[in-house]
């Protein structure tokens, strides 16, 4: 069930106009204000579209953030049904800091085909496209998972680079990634970007690897669908509320292992509006009147692939 081309200029309105939000809080020391006018930016131009949307992946409840909660219903009630993931602004303290990388991300497809996945933790492995298929394994040691992407790629461990949130968390993993003479890249924040990473070429990123939130999780699988890359996911389960957030999802088998088809069925279109400056994309440029604004655009069914660049008036 392919998307209409149509969409994806008022969903990208929806993120522009988040990214913009977000902006006006950049060094301001307030990531909860950020958040919140990241949602209230996004909320209002969802709910223009001629669509009957529902927000299947929200965003907030793991900081106590202001959210486009899970099951809310967005757009005008008319037209197509849509299941939509959110994180209205990806990277709180970079805007709270004015440090670079901060986004607005969407991610849309038709109804029932996107994984309901709860606001928490989520192991994550991915790799870039152009690699055999099931290459990489939740299952398998960090090590065999190495040399089976050493040998793919004809590298050597120490000319292979990872991505890793820098948390305590992840010390094992980089102990061994250590041990083996993998580079590693750490990110403080970023989970989407981080995963996505492996697909850029000018980022020389060859596996990201390690324990994020579940919501981003799902929306850099729609990335990484769109180009053709690898990702493996299981949730990560800290308590029985954890738990028990999963079985009010339907999420019975609580070690299942989800590959990007099992958390994206179908076409998806894909958006990341920069709020700061990074490296995927230019944050948001006040020009007076207007606001300039560069959004990575990814639709898998008709292999859009683009940066998307606009002024919009406030």
């Amino acid at each position: 069930m392919t998307i209409n081309k149509s969409f994806i200029e008022p969903f990208l309105k929806s993120t522009e106009r988040a990214a913009y939000s977000a902006s006006l809080f950049k060094g301001k020391n307030d990531k909860i204000a950020a958040d919140q006018a990241a949602v209230d930016g996004m909320r209002k131009e969802l709910n223009k579209i001629n669509m009957k949307g529902t927000i299947v992946i929200g965003e907030g409840e793991m900081d106590k953030a202001p959210m486009l909660y899970i099951n809310e219903k967005v757009g005008n009630n008319t037209g197509e049904e849509f299941d939509i993931a959110v994180d209205p602004l990806e990277g709180t303290n970079f805007v709270a800091k004015n440090f670079p990388n901060a986004l607005s991300v969407l991610a849309v497809t038709k109804k029932g085909n996107l994984l309901h996945a709860p606001d928490i933790y989520m192991e994550k492995i991915a790799v870039g496209p152009d690699l055999p298929k099931n290459l990489i394994d939740l299952d398998f040691s960090l090590e065999k998972n190495i040399e089976l992407l050493s040998k793919a790629k004809n590298k050597k461990p120490d000319k292979l680079s990872a991505c890793v949130l820098k948390r305590p968390r992840h010390n094992s993993i980089v102990k061994s990634l250590n041990s083996l003479g993998v580079k590693i890249n750490f990110i403080n924040d970023g989970d989407v970007s981080g995963a996505i990473s492996v697909a850029e070429i000018k980022t020389n990123i060859d596996i990201y690897i390690g324990i994020g939130g579940a919501p981003e999780g799902v929306l850099a699988a729609a990335a990484l669908k769109c180009l053709g890359c690898q990702m493996q996911t299981r949730l990560f389960f800290q308590n029985d509320e954890d738990k028990s957030r999963a079985n009010k999802l339907g999420i019975t088998d609580i070690r299942k292992k989800y590959n990007i088809d099992d958390m994206v069925k179908d076409d998806v279109i894909f958006f990341a509006t920069g709020v700061t400056n990074g490296e995927m994309v230019k944050g948001i440029k006040d020009i007076g009147d207007y606001y300039e604004s560069e959004t990575l655009v990814l639709h898998k069914s008709s292999k859009i692939n683009k940066i998307i660049k606009n002024k919009n008036k406030k």
